[in-house]
């Protein structure tokens, strides 16, 4: 392989400053506090879904990028049109087949489950959950309503492929970080688990750094901030410029990782009482909502 085609293969299409500073949600009239919102809690349902589908965390993170990207631009998905849920569904969904064909009733049932306001686990759907077992009715799946949302979740997957292009490229930075350190010879156990961590709660990032950083300077800017974390000293030199990350941009993502714990904490207790809205109608009764107080 060609040193170019090396590496592109490592790399990622990002998105660019038209896109990032106009979305089609933002055309809709979404507010951006609440697009943000809203992509937060996406994010974390797609987690949350992944675990319990059994997927491999590689495979979770391409489905949380693929959430991401969609979004992103005045060509993509707006949040008035298609619901978040469905469309962290169809990523799960498209994603998974990456290793191997995923049971769309399964993908129902799990949605069903995480997105029931009765039953689910997630503070952000169900953020008054009840002390006894719920019971099974409450995100019961019909046959009816499966078959109604298994033919949304195959529009939705040729939905997210025409928006994205067909594009399915998404190389990750944790394989990336390990591999630098190991160049480094900092093998600590402790320090490789916070850079995995940083760039796990990178993916919940309201500064999309996913889809605005190539992975390498992903990998470099968690090493950094883990390593400092957790007392581990590396090479004195600026080692970070090796691995073709300049010291603004090491700067930036260092910044906006140290900043995510803060951020969560915040829509935790912006949110609180209250779910976050993941489907077009609970958008658009959230907006309503806004305008009645300001009028009032």
């Amino acid at each position: 392989m060609a040193p170019l085609q090396q590496l592109a293969s490592l790399s990622n299409a990002l998105a660019t400053p038209a896109q990032l500073s106009r979305s089609s949600s933002s055309l809709d009239g979404v507010p951006p506090d609440l697009e943000n919102s809203i992509l937060f809690a996406g994010a974390l349902l797609t987690q949350a879904a992944g675990v319990l589908l059994r997927l491999p965390q590689d495979v979770i993170i391409h489905a949380i990028v693929l959430y991401t990207r969609f979004w992103i631009g005045h060509e993509g998905g707006s949040l008035a049109i298609y619901s978040a849920k469905d469309v962290s569904a169809a990523s799960i969904y498209l994603t998974a087949k990456l290793t191997g064909p995923l049971n769309p009733r399964s993908v129902i049932n799990v949605y069903a489950y995480l997105c029931s306001p009765e039953a689910s686990p997630l503070w952000f759907v169900n953020p008054n959950p009840q002390t006894e077992k719920p019971a099974p009715e409450t995100y019961y799946v019909s046959e009816g309503t499966f078959e109604a949302q298994r033919l949304e979740l195959f529009k939705l997957e040729m939905r997210i492929l025409r928006t994205l292009g067909f594009d399915m490229h998404i190389v990750i930075p944790h394989t990336i970080a390990l591999t630098y350190l190991q160049t480094m010879n900092a093998t600590s156990p402790r320090l490789a688990k916070r850079v995995f961590q940083h760039l796990n709660s990178a993916l919940l990032s309201p500064q999309l750094l996913y889809v605005t950083h190539q992975p390498n300077a992903l990998a470099v800017a968690a090493i950094y901030l883990a390593a400092r974390e957790v007392g581990v000293k590396l090479v004195e030199e600026e080692w970070w410029e090796v691995f073709d990350v300049d010291r603004e941009e090491l700067g930036f993502l260092v910044v906006a990782m140290n900043s995510m714990e803060g951020f969560a904490k915040a829509e935790r207790e912006t949110w609180a009482g209250r779910s976050i809205p993941l489907t077009v109608e609970a958008v658009e009764e959230e907006m309503k909502r806004r305008v009645a107080r300001e009028g009032s």
